[in-house]
């Protein structure tokens, strides 16, 4: 049998660690140069070993700080009625929402079909930030409708967008059309979260309705590809 390269004999040795526990969410490994010395090999070795890591979601790289383990996935069912921030507390992770630009635009190509508006009717554009225990997740675009949420720019968006419809507006999201697939995370995304542009992504499109069986709202969310399983149960 031919010997296997060293980067992913390297690769193994550190997946190991992760698995047993001798690694654990969160923990920081040790920096390229301590590896280099501690596997006796060259610094592209090691690198390679740790993009193997990345790309099968034990490890991610935070700028100027290093290498960490990747804490355990957020689950999502998409039948039950939820948000990031209930659906992080319930699992024990601590959820924060940032609101990076919030404008009044003419609605996107892409978002005319299905809020069912004309090409140059305007809508509030929320581009926020979702974070899990401080560690950025997820970037998303809100596309919301001035007829329902009138001022919505007025309001605290570093939230729940759920319980600011609730609270100020007494609209419930009840129901919704959900699409999600694999994607290269594009710059504005990726710029946010904190990776490079091209890396893998899982995109989710959620169409909202009220409790009126009214369109609610528009929203385009950029995942890291690491952060996120999605589960349904049919039985």
């Amino acid at each position: 049998m031919d010997e296997q390269p060293q980067y992913l004999l390297i690769k193994a040795q550190l997946q190991a660690r992760i698995q047993s526990g001798a690694l654990k969410s969160g923990d920081k490994l040790p920096s390229e140069r301590e590896l280099c010395a501690i596997f006796n090999t060259t610094r592209v070795t090691i690198r390679e070993s740790l993009a193997q890591l990345e790309s099968s979601g034990a490890i991610y790289r935070s700028e100027r700080r290093g290498w960490f383990v990747t804490p355990e996935r957020l689950w999502l069912d998409p039948t039950q009625n939820t948000n990031f921030h209930k659906l992080c507390l319930e699992q024990g992770r601590q959820p924060k929402t940032k609101l990076l630009e919030g404008k009044v635009v003419t609605v996107p190509v892409e978002a005319m079909t299905p809020l069912q508006l004309q090409p140059f009717e305007q809508i509030y554009l929320l581009t926020r930030l979702r974070y899990a225990d401080d560690r950025p997740v997820c970037y998303s675009e809100n596309h919301c409708l001035p007829a329902r949420v009138p001022e919505l720019l007025s309001h605290d968006l570093n939230g729940s967008l759920t319980e600011v419809y609730e609270q100020q507006y007494d609209l419930i999201y009840t129901s919704m059309h959900l699409s999600f697939y694999p994607t290269a995370m594009p710059p504005q995304a990726a710029s946010a979260l904190g990776v490079a542009v091209g890396r893998p992504a899982l995109l989710l499109q959620r169409l909202n309705y009220d409790q009126h069986g009214r369109i609610l709202d528009y929203d385009v969310e950029y995942w890291r590809h690491d952060s996120l399983r999605i589960e349904v149960d049919t039985l």
